[in-house]
This record gives structure tokens, sequence and C-alpha cells, in this order.
């Protein structure tokens, strides 16, 4: 199992360039090559085409995934150098990750580190390459390195992953709960595995409830249901 890091990491391999550069460049001029990107943040809505959701985000939130970003590229760069580099504060939440994953968005109800009586709550979501996991076959499979993670943060699970639904589209949901002095930290991720992607969404909050009204903010479109999912685990 790859070495688990608690931010998404790296930024996706630059291409390389070999002797075909020059066909590949003439096939470019002739066929245009159409992408679809997930963001950025527009207003309070995250729309992200390629996986086919969008996310209404708080009004008054604090938007990170700029900065989240910018942080996946320090292990590249200093990976033996500056081992702090990869140690944020236990508390942030970040999806399981691995070398090439990516964050997507990553909004907190105020800026990791400010002074508050309630839990900073956080949305994050990430995307990683399916290559990068040989053994996870399902959405369920996943939850094994995102439980990993949790327990190394103090949280405990409260449930066996299993199939949630928001509209008709199908993910895999684990729950997870620790105590921070007298309030209780709450952790929600969904799974789904699309385009050859594992994308997982991070609620954090300081109740239940709270999580689930994060949740409910998250939208697919109908068009799209490719993704795999698993059977309920027992």
């Amino acid at each position: 199992m790859r070495l688990l890091r608690v931010l998404a990491l790296i930024v996706p391999t630059l291409l390389g360039v070999g002797l075909a550069a020059q066909t590949r460049q003439a096939t470019t001029r002739t066929k245009p090559i159409t992408e679809e990107k997930c963001g950025p943040l527009d207003g309070q809505v995250f729309t992200c085409p390629k996986f086919g959701f969008t996310y209404k985000v708080i009004f008054g939130w604090v938007d990170r995934t700029a900065d989240m970003q910018q942080d996946e590229a320090l292990p590249d760069q200093s990976a033996n150098e500056s081992p702090k580099a990869t140690s944020p504060a236990t508390d942030q939440p970040k999806p399981a990750s691995s070398d090439s994953s990516k964050t997507l968005l990553a909004v907190f109800e105020r800026p990791p580190g400010a002074t508050g009586d309630t839990i900073n709550s956080a949305v994050v979501i990430a995307a990683e390459p399916l290559a990068n996991y040989r053994w996870i076959k399902t959405a369920a499979d996943y939850f094994s390195p995102i439980t990993e993670l949790a327990e190394q943060r103090g949280f405990k699970a409260i449930n066996e992953p299993h199939v949630f639904a928001i509209g008709t589209k199908k993910l895999v949901r684990g729950d997870y709960s620790k105590q921070r002095g007298k309030l209780t930290m709450w952790q929600s991720s969904l799974v789904m595995i699309e385009k050859g992607n594992i994308v997982s969404f991070t609620f954090i909050g300081g109740s239940e409830d709270e999580v689930n009204d994060l949740i409910s903010d998250l939208v697919f479109s109908a068009a799209r249901s490719n993704s795999r999912i698993s059977k309920d685990k027992k």
C-alpha cells in the first residue's frame, strides 16, 4: 500500500515530449481537444463537468483551494529536505490521498488556525487516478485508506461503508467522529469511481445534522451515472 499523506499531494505529472512531438502537434492543430474541467469556484457555486457534479458553497466561507493545490507541489520539490511540508495540523480535513492526486475544492467556515468556540467546518473534494491503487475495484475498497487515515487523526468509525444516494447518483459513504475537548467533530466521506479516477468528498462539521446539511449542497447531473459502486459491506 502506498504511504498515505494528509494532503492531496502532487499536481498531475507534466506530459513528456519525445520524437513524435511534431506529429502530435500536427494532430492537435487539425483536431482541437476540448477538456472538461472542474472549477474554479464561481460566486458560491463550484461546477465540475468532468465528474458531473456541482457544489454550492455557504456564503462567507473561505476558499483555500489554490493554497492547497500549491501545497501539493511541495513534496515534489523538497520531500527529502523538509518533512514538515507534508505535516499539516491534525484537525485539517483532507481526503486520503497518494501521489498525483489533486484537490478540486477546499472551503472552510473560517481560516484554518483562526480561533473559535466551534468546529471549523469544511468541505474538501479531491480526485486521484484509480491506477494508483491496483487493488481497488470498487468505491468501498477506498475506505480502507480513508479509515486508516481517520484513525491516525483520532477519529472512530461510526458505521461500515454503505451505498448512499444523491438523487439518482449512488456513492459509498462512511462516517467518523472524534472528541475535541467538549466538542465532537464529525466527518463523513463520500466516494465514487468516475472516468478512471477516485473522487472523494470529505465533509467536516460540529454535528451529524450539520454534516448532512453540507452534503445536501452536493448535486449530480442525472445524465452521468457511469461510476462503479460497491454493494453494502457487512
